[in-house]
């Protein structure tokens, strides 16, 4: 528990390619898990391993300040998981496989994504391979969302900041940088997603229990945000 949104001093790490002295507000990818913004962590050890994606040439974790007062933060890990996916489907692409997916999105975006512009910041999972493929994995039927909750859990995956609005861009005090030894990270990275499927598949994922709940049964008994059965 990081107890988000608490007039606190963060320390944050950016893990990227390059040094990354001064965060632009406006700039980055659009189709990121939570829209444009500037990705971060609190732990350091995935901040080394997210700026090893690629084993060739080293990566630099950037350290930065920030300091919380007064910004309005979306804290994921205290909403439905289902709200959590119908922000990723509103900014990333899934693999639906038929019917029931295509109802699944429009579902959850109609009774579950929530209005997140206002926010000044995200904190929330990060939908890194083993993730995402968790959630289309739910999308597509084949898996519970108390299924989804554990394999969540699976791995460490680890959480991260994003800095959304110009205001939290204000905040953000960068503290330096320190080069990341490419190919032991990535090597790291790549167990550390190893291991959360090897738990997945391995770890019980088709165990049913009487009360799981499927996107089926979601959609036929017309669950939606604040429901008691999905949290």
């Amino acid at each position: 528990m990081y107890n988000i949104g608490m007039n606190r001093i963060l320390t944050l790490y950016h893990g990227s390619r390059q040094e990354v002295g001064k965060p632009v507000y406006g700039q980055g990818k659009r189709n990121n898990d939570y829209g444009l913004g500037f990705y971060c962590t609190m732990d350091i050890e995935l901040a080394r391993e997210w700026s090893a994606a690629d084993p060739d040439g080293d990566g630099f974790v950037n350290e930065y300040r920030l300091d919380e007062t007064g910004l309005e933060v979306l804290d994921l890990d205290q909403r439905d998981i289902l709200t959590w996916i119908s922000i990723l489907l509103d900014n990333r692409t899934f693999l639906m496989k038929g019917q029931l997916a295509a109802a699944a999105l429009e579902y959850l975006r109609e009774n579950f994504l929530i209005d997140y512009s206002g926010y000044d910041a995200i904190f929330g999972w990060r939908a890194d391979d083993s993730y995402f493929a968790f959630a289309e994995d739910f999308l597509n039927g084949a898996l519970s969302i108390q299924a989804l909750g554990r394999a969540m859990r699976l791995g460490n995956l680890g959480m991260q900041y994003v800095l959304k609005r110009e205001k939290a861009f204000s905040r953000i005090e960068y503290r330096g940088a320190f080069r990341v030894d490419a190919k032991e990270y990535h090597a790291k990275r790549m167990r550390r997603d190893r291991e959360a499927r090897d738990s997945y598949l391995y770890g019980g994922r088709f165990t049913l229990d009487r009360d799981d709940l499927f996107i089926t049964d979601i959609m036929r008994k017309g669950i939606k945000r604040d429901d008691p059965r999905i949290r």
